[in-house]
């Protein structure tokens, strides 16, 4: 029963955070690049500042969500305990992107003087945060298909007692 609670939880966090990920990449972010050039810098460093508060701890907690599943997983050599391990290391790298690439820009977006930028500088630094953000896109979904994948994939009885037969 552990597990199984284990196995929800993370998959209701890499869940929500895979979905709010997507979601920013998909609209919200497009949609401020439609906005004149100071309001659009108003508008990133609003929303930085508000993800910046809130992401480390549900980016640290979906990662450390996959400890227990994986510590309580019997059998390290299935499939389910595989496929949810490459789940972790998919986060993993997205964390490692986050605060190697876009951590670091959106200090920079955060310094910004929404009055005095000038657009061709504010277009690079999203242009570089945006690509880092479809790279992180990429492994959030991979990580959560293959957590899922662990979740409902069943253990290969091939080579236990069950499968030659034997009575248990």
């Amino acid at each position: 029963m552990a597990h199984t609670i284990a196995r929800v939880l993370n998959l209701v966090l890499a869940g929500m955070l895979t979905g709010n990920e997507f979601g920013s990449r998909a609209t919200v972010h497009p949609a401020l690049r439609d906005l004149p050039p100071a309001a659009h810098v108003q508008a990133e460093r609003a929303l930085t500042a508000r993800y910046g508060r809130i992401m480390p701890a549900f980016m640290s907690a979906t990662i450390a969500s996959f400890v227990p599943v994986l510590a309580l997983d019997r059998d390290r050599r299935a499939a389910p305990f595989r496929l949810t391990l490459v789940g972790l290391l998919c986060y993993a790298a997205m964390l490692g992107v986050t605060l190697t690439g876009n951590v670091p820009i959106n200090g920079r977006l955060l310094a910004l003087d929404p009055e005095t930028t000038r657009r061709e500088e504010f277009l690079a630094l999203t242009d570089r945060w945006t690509r880092l953000h479809t790279l992180r896109n990429v492994l959030n979904v991979t990580g959560l298909t293959l957590t899922a994948l662990g979740a409902v994939r069943r253990p290969s009885t091939r080579g236990s007692a069950a499968s030659r037969g034997a009575l248990g």
